[in-house]
This record gives C-alpha cells, structure tokens and sequence, in this order.
C-alpha cells in the first residue's frame, strides 16, 4: 500500500512539474514571469526607500535627543 502511494505521488509530482515547465516556457509563461520581476523589483524599490526614509527619521531623532 505503502508503495502505491509513493509511486502515486511520484507520478503526480512528475506531471505537476511537466506542466508547469510547459507553461513557463509558453509564451503567457513568459509573460507571467516577466510580470512577476517586474512587480517583485518595484517591491525591492519601494522597500529601500523605506529603509531609507527610516534611517532618516532615526539620524534626525539622534540629533534631537543629543539636543536634550
């Protein structure tokens, strides 16, 4: 029984893999992953001027607190 399973799940797993490497390589694949980077480096663009802004506010309130 035991063994069904995993050959099950092996063949699945296989055909699950087959068909998303057919689709990455479509040209809506190509698309999709396109998309994706783009999306994904406006994330880490918008994440560094974030940590940005942040390293800005902590430098002013130093300064304030050496005020003190």
């Amino acid at each position: 029984m035991s063994n069904k399973k995993f050959l099950g799940g092996l063949i699945l797993g296989a055909a699950a893999g087959a068909a998303i490497a057919l689709f990455l390589s479509s040209d809506k694949g190509k698309k999709v992953i396109a998309d994706a980077k783009t999306k994904l480096q406006d994330l880490g663009d918008e994440i560094d001027s974030l940590l940005h802004k942040s390293k800005e506010k902590l430098d002013e309130m130093e300064v304030k607190i050496s005020e003190v």
